[in-house]
């Protein structure tokens, strides 16, 4: 009997589990009580370690080693190629150490609430510290041939180098730094709160879900909850929960949060379903998928087209929003340096990530300690925005990213970005789907997505799929140009 139909049943299997931790992890995230964290770490700690031991079991090896012997479709011997990347990996993980990073970071995740919203880093400190530690034993045990960020990049973006990230922010650093200060210059005049006014959050999530509707998210698939960070998660081939948090005083707040959920979701959505737990039903990267966000609550989200079909809604729903079309637009696109990455304009946004990255390296090179981190935070953030956050919570207490143990994600943010200008660029070429995107209609640029992002999960590399959509690799020139077009134009 051929052995890649039982890969593919195994594979399932360990899908069951991992799609039952998410849904503990996002119930934890949004209705669990907290006396019950405890036992959900144990939970979520029990399962992914069983999944970890079924996926490096000597029968998915063996199974494995048989199959990359056969004679298989092209869909197949994708799905064959990843897993023998991520088996070669996992392997290098004892499922003890697993199992502990993954209660250390559901202790984390709690304690870093707390210490968010008293605004005190110490607490949280020896949580950080105790994954550090742990990420930097899964980055000895993966390998490395530079330095140990690039094996936990390798976890997020496959084949990119720490290196390589700090080339290419070095080139975009003092271009995005000129763009931010011109862009915040010219909103000068624009009012910060403009837009300010009673917006409540019923209504609001009205707005959001009509919004999210009209884009293409399936809610028979998928639904909005309320989290302190937004986040989209898959609990499984038609499950999809997107989640953001309410500013009763600026319903755009929520309603970005939520398309750039929704674009995480669209893609989600778009992995073929039968597929599910196959890498050809896989996102490729967090690059890749940054890039369907950035895309959907950028490049479309802020555009005239979009608010001239929604603000005349938006009015309806708020009777507080009385700002013509023109005068909304300036205020979206107003640019200044602000102290949260998640509300930060397009201008200024990758500074935000380039902080980050900067911090990380240091960190996981052992040259900055966990205890310095806040000050060592305000340093960087001087430096690139002039100022000082006022208080941990609004400087290095403000993502979840690091109490996750997601160390190395940061830099696919930016990668998103550059992704997102260029295959909406690519997709712009098609005369059609331009001139449904300025009447404000997207299925035709969602139908394009589809078929050169979604419908190929994993079965290429990030690369091969920015070659294969666009004619080229990822290139900032499109990005830059979109932010110049925008800003300073």
């Amino acid at each position: 009997m051929s052995a890649y139909p039982l890969l593919c049943k195994l594979a399932s299997e360990i899908a069951l589990l991992e799609s039952t931790s998410a849904t503990l992890g996002w119930e934890q995230e949004t209705y669990m009580p907290p006396k019950a964290l405890e036992h959900r770490a144990q939970q979520i700690g029990y399962l992914t370690g069983k999944g970890h031991a079924l996926f490096t079991a000597k029968k998915f090896r063996l199974l494995l080693e048989k199959a990359e012997g056969e004679e298989l479709g092209p869909v197949a011997c994708a799905n064959v190629r990843e897993w023998r990347r991520l088996v070669n990996r996992a392997t290098k993980l004892p499922q003890k150490l697993v199992e502990e990073f993954s209660v250390a970071s559901s202790r984390a995740k709690a304690a870093w609430v707390e210490a968010r919203k008293r605004s005190g880093f110490a607490p949280f400190a020896p949580h950080l510290e105790k994954l550090l530690q742990l990420t930097l034993k899964k980055a000895e045990r993966w390998g490395y041939d530079a330095e140990p960020y690039d094996a936990l990049l390798d976890e997020f973006e496959p084949g990119a180098k720490a290196g390589e990230i700090a080339t290419l922010f070095s080139i975009l650093r003092p271009q995005l730094s000129m763009l931010a200060k011109e862009a915040v210059a010219r909103s000068a005049n624009v009012p910060a709160d403009a837009l300010t006014g009673e917006y409540p959050v019923a209504q609001q999530q009205q707005l959001n879900r009509e919004v999210a509707a009209s884009i293409g998210f399936d809610f028979d698939a998928g639904r909005i909850d309320t989290t302190a960070h937004p986040f989209c998660t898959k609990l499984g081939p038609r499950d999809v929960r997107l989640t953001t948090r309410y500013d009763p005083t600026d319903f755009t707040s929520s309603l970005f949060g939520v398309l750039h959920e929704a674009g995480h979701g669209l893609y989600e959505q778009g992995l073929p379903a039968d597929d599910y737990g196959l890498p050809s039903g896989t996102a490729v990267s967090l690059g890749i998928h940054e890039s369907q966000s950035r895309l959907w609550e950028n490049h479309v989200g802020r555009s005239r087209a979009f608010w001239e079909r929604w603000l005349p809604r938006a009015k309806e729903i708020f009777p507080a929003l009385h700002l013509s079309l023109d005068e909304f637009l300036r205020v979206l696109h107003r640019a200044e340096f602000s102290y949260i990455r998640v509300e930060a304009d397009e201008a200024t946004y990758d500074l935000h990530i380039i902080l980050r990255f900067t911090l990380e390296r240091r960190m996981l090179n052992r040259e900055l300690k966990i205890k310095d981190l806040p000050a060592a935070w305000n340093e960087e953030f001087k430096s690139l925005f002039g100022f000082t956050p006022p208080d941990d919570a609004r400087g290095c207490l403000q993502d979840i990213h690091w109490p996750m143990g997601a160390l190395g994600y940061f830099p696919t943010y930016t990668l998103g970005n550059l992704n997102a200008a260029q295959l909406y660029q690519a997709a712009q070429k098609d005369g059609s789907i331009k001139q449904a995107c300025e009447r404000a209609e997207y299925a035709p640029l969602l139908a394009w997505l589809r078929e050169h992002v979604h419908a190929k999960g994993s079965t290429l590399s990030p690369r091969e799929l920015m070659m294969a959509a666009t004619g080229e690799p990822s290139d900032g020139r499109w990005y830059l140009d979109h932010l110049r077009t925008r800003f300073v134009a």
